[in-house]
């Protein structure tokens, strides 16, 4: 087995590639933030996309994932928070367990009342399994289309509409996980949407081509629409310049002037790695990403404190329910 202890942080295809160092098979833990939070967190703040993987005797993975990650726990993400001054957590379904929500709903269960969540459904999810979901505090229906590879607009469109068609005239909404050149495609149908649509990770933006980048106007244009939320998450997905990402404060910027009543916060956390050329099976080592080091960029991107409050507190209220 591979550890992640070593592992550089640097670019890949999604901003990001790790260097493994066989060692022992002994795993380290899920990073935990090494920088002090310097800014006053509002009560009530809310990591809006964070992941929890369990043991895998008990949550099994999918065949079909892309990819197999290090466990990481409820303890681990409750210490976390704690680090960060954040009360509210948002734990979203990972492809690993494709729409099998176990593992998901299991966590908001052990970190209620403070916590919602987004799942991943197939086309025979009932109103029944639904409802059920809803009690357990789940408020979305996520799409990753991006960890699988899928760029096909049409297939895309498809998914959305199914997506859509389960959840018209509830309080949920629908999470994707895509880039641009989809998001672009996608436009018409997200304006005309019935219920709100929220993008991953600055919308698939990279922060190397800036903000005159083909469909970051379109991402603007749909934030200025109202019908739609952006993650300003996972920045490490989007740049290269780590530690600080630099590159990424112009897209941030832009988007919550955008709108800032529309924008939300996140870690990604534990920050699951994806590495070309390893097998599906193979365990690969989470990132070592320094999240209050990360946080401490939001003062930057918005220095007003009654903006983070908005983006913190504010906004995953309504659109979560909290």
């Amino acid at each position: 087995m591979l550890s992640r202890r070593g592992i550089l942080i640097a670019a890949g295809a999604a901003g990001v590639a790790a260097l493994v160092r066989p060692v022992t098979t002994v795993f380290a833990h899920a990073s935990q933030p090494s920088t002090t939070v310097n800014f006053a967190v509002p009560a009530d703040a809310c990591d809006c996309h964070t992941h929890i993987f369990g043991d895998p005797r008990r949550f099994p993975f999918a065949p079909t994932r892309v990819y197999t990650p290090e466990t990481a726990s409820i303890a681990e993400t409750r210490a976390l928070h704690k680090a960060l001054h954040i009360s509210r957590i948002v734990v979203v379904q990972p492809t690993v367990y494709g729409t099998d929500n176990s593992c998901t709903i299991d966590a908001i269960k052990q970190l209620s009342p403070n916590s919602r969540g987004a799942v991943m459904v197939d086309d025979n999810i009932t109103d029944a399994a639904l409802a059920d979901m809803d009690h357990a505090g789940i408020r979305a229906i996520r799409i990753n289309l991006e960890t699988v590879g899928q760029t096909d607009p049409s297939a895309s469109r498809r998914r959305l509409q199914a997506a859509v068609d389960k959840i018209k005239g509830s309080k949920w909404h629908i999470e994707v996980y895509t880039r641009l050149s989809v998001i672009e495609a996608l436009k018409d149908q997200v304006q005309a949407s019935p219920v709100p649509v929220s993008f991953d990770h600055f919308g698939g933006a990279q922060a190397a081509l800036g903000v005159q980048q083909p469909g970051f106007a379109t991402l603007l244009d749909l934030l200025r629409s109202g019908n739609t939320y952006v993650k300003i998450s996972a920045a490490y997905r989007a740049s290269t310049e780590a530690p600080d990402y630099p590159d990424v404060a112009p897209l941030a910027k832009a988007l919550i002037a955008a709108n800032p009543q529309r924008i939300l916060w996140g870690t990604d956390w534990p920050h699951p790695a994806q590495i070309k050329g390893r097998k599906a099976t193979e365990i690969t080592p989470l990132w070592q990403i320094d999240d209050g080091r990360i946080f401490n960029l939001l003062p930057e991107w918005a220095p007003n404190p009654e903006l983070r409050k908005t983006i913190l507190v504010e906004n995953p209220a309504r659109l979560y329910g909290f």
